[in-house]
């Protein structure tokens, strides 16, 4: 361990502003459950954004030793880190980065992981790219992995790119997962911001096959009038 991850670690501990129950009362952590092997230590997200602040130039090699942690918090800075990284990188580190998040994705294992990072990493590295990865992401057995696929098109959304959102959320929208339903209604809700009708058409074709949940995210921002109007196309 490098005397800047010791110090790290050390600052962590000394910045404990919750705890370890409260922290964990966000995530499904009993026997079986999605969350089930994860730790914390009792830190909330604001502070760990402030202490990532201190260490941005945290090494790789550092950083692996805090992605790989069984404590959520610990993978949560690396994630942050790496993120703040990747946006000032030159384009040789944003490549570096972006294959230490792939070589690393399954420690990018809890919501709050995924949703930190797989649009500031993975979409933007793929942004005007090949981005058949996230079709391959779409159809992992690895609920994190189709997570990152949907989530990481929030970064095209911002650039008004919905194309790949629409089709990952094609992909998965008669998933057996309620983490993934949440996921992706939310994307289509992001889309529908940037491109109502859009929204509307897509809605229009398949939201009679969606979970409810992934369809109420998704419908969010319509009207009633709107929402009338989806059920009944798609239902024809």
């Amino acid at each position: 361990m490098s005397n800047t991850l010791h110090l790290l670690r050390n600052v962590l501990q000394n910045s404990l502003d919750s705890t370890p129950k409260r922290s964990a009362a966000f995530f499904k952590t009993g026997i079986g459950d999605y969350a089930e092997h994860d730790q914390f230590i009792g830190i909330t997200v604001p502070t760990v954004r402030k202490i990532a602040q201190h260490f941005i130039s945290l090494t790789l090699e550092d950083l692996q030793c805090l992605i790989v942690s069984s404590i959520n918090e610990e993978r949560l800075l690396a994630l942050i880190i790496l993120t703040k990284q990747y946006s000032t990188a030159t384009e040789p580190h944003k490549e570096n980065v972006y294959q230490f998040y792939r070589t690393n994705m399954h420690h990018v294992n809890n919501w709050n992981l995924v949703d930190s990072s797989a649009h500031l990493i993975i979409g933007a590295h793929l942004f005007k790219q090949d981005c058949s990865i996230l079709e391959t992401l779409a159809a992992s057995k690895n609920v994190w992995e189709r997570r990152i696929a949907i989530v990481a098109t929030w970064y095209f959304i911002r650039q008004s790119e919905l194309e790949w959102t629409f089709k990952i959320a094609k992909l998965l929208h008669n998933d057996q997962h309620d983490l993934i339903h949440k996921a992706v209604g939310w994307m289509l809700r992001e889309a529908g911001k940037k491109h109502e009708v859009s929204l509307i058409s897509f809605l229009s074709e398949h939201a009679h096959q969606m979970p409810r949940t992934m369809r109420r995210y998704a419908m969010e921002r319509l009207s009633k009038e709107q929402k009338t109007t989806v059920i009944t196309a798609s239902l024809s």
